[in-house]
């Protein structure tokens, strides 16, 4: 008699605004071939997208809610604090899905990321009310205002964690897939993403004139700065697979129905089915053993996460 192996994974889903819809056809096709989704953890986007996995919503559920939120206007919220944009309308949205539920009450262990503005940090959001972590997690600095929580001002985890990888292997230890939003390397010089300045009006204005020219150079640069430090902690925190949707073309706040960027994660998935599929066989589990022992050896030299 055979016995089948199930193939457990911990997930972990990257930042990257309207992009970030990707990550429903990865995990539309890790669920069809079978895998077993033990843990998730997302940043930003990945992180709103993971929440309502991890609530036990489909694929195809979360595609519907994603568009019927678009088709509301979520970033038409009036300025507020340090933001240019207020989260009030993504709150009410939040709100019809998530609200009195903490991460308890979700049927998957799940988790986000964010940033401590103060000091820096990375901090780990997975206990409590789920709404306010994940305005945490998505609260790009100077797009949206900082969120105070457990007495830390907090920005979008991606400005420290753009990938969570290790925050993923944390709630279940198991391979992890990384669902990485920008390019690799080697295209950066031919796959610029759309600046965000053009995304609203008064900012795509003043763009034209010269100040605004300087702050397009600035955004270019964080841009480069950003997809650095990226593959700077894919590659010290050694996820199993890495799977890149082609979405490097669209831009953080676009308007594109779900359902063509989930496409495109379910195309990038399903070239790196095979990876994925070797991590299960003998030789494959053979390989996962020593990397984690490299992985205990290395664990000194990172900081822990913080609560």
């Amino acid at each position: 008699m055979v016995r089948h192996m199930t193939k457990e994974i911990s997930i972990a889903l990257g930042g990257g605004g309207a992009r970030g819809l990707a990550h429903i056809g990865v995990l539309r096709v890790l669920l069809r071939e079978k895998f077993s989704i033990r843990a998730v953890a997302g940043t930003s986007m990945g992180g709103i997208v993971g929440a309502f996995f991890a609530a036990g919503l489909s694929p195809e559920e979360i595609e519907e809610t994603m568009d019927a939120g678009t088709q509301r206007g979520l970033l038409r919220s009036r300025p507020e604090g340090e933001g240019l944009i207020g989260l009030a309308s993504i709150e009410s949205w939040l709100q019809e899905h998530f609200e009195g539920r903490s991460f308890d009450d979700l049927a998957l262990p799940f988790a986000v990321t964010a940033t401590d503005l103060d000091t820096g940090e990375e901090v780990l959001l997975r206990e409590g009310p789920i709404i306010p972590a994940l305005l945490a997690t998505i609260a790009l600095p100077g797009i949206f205002p900082p969120q105070h929580l457990n007495g830390r001002r907090l920005v979008d985890g991606g400005v420290v964690d753009p990938v969570p990888v290790r925050l993923a292997r944390s709630l279940y230890p198991a391979p992890v897939v990384a669902v990485a939003l920008s390019p690799p390397p080697e295209h950066w010089a031919t796959l610029r993403s759309p600046s965000p300045l053009e995304t609203f009006p008064v900012l795509s204005v003043v763009s034209r004139l010269r100040p605004g020219q300087a702050l397009r150079v600035f955004v270019r640069s964080m841009e480069i700065a950003s997809r650095s430090f990226t593959e700077m902690r894919l590659k010290m925190d050694r996820p199993e697979l890495v799977v890149r949707p082609d979405v490097a073309h669209i831009g953080l706040f676009e308007d594109r129905s779900a359902a063509e960027i989930a496409a495109r994660g379910e195309v990038a998935a399903l070239e790196m089915l095979p990876r994925l599929e070797a991590l299960f066989s003998p030789l494959g589990r053979l390989r996962r053993g020593l990397a984690e022992m490299v992985r205990r050896q290395d664990a000194h030299s990172w900081p822990e996460l913080q609560g």
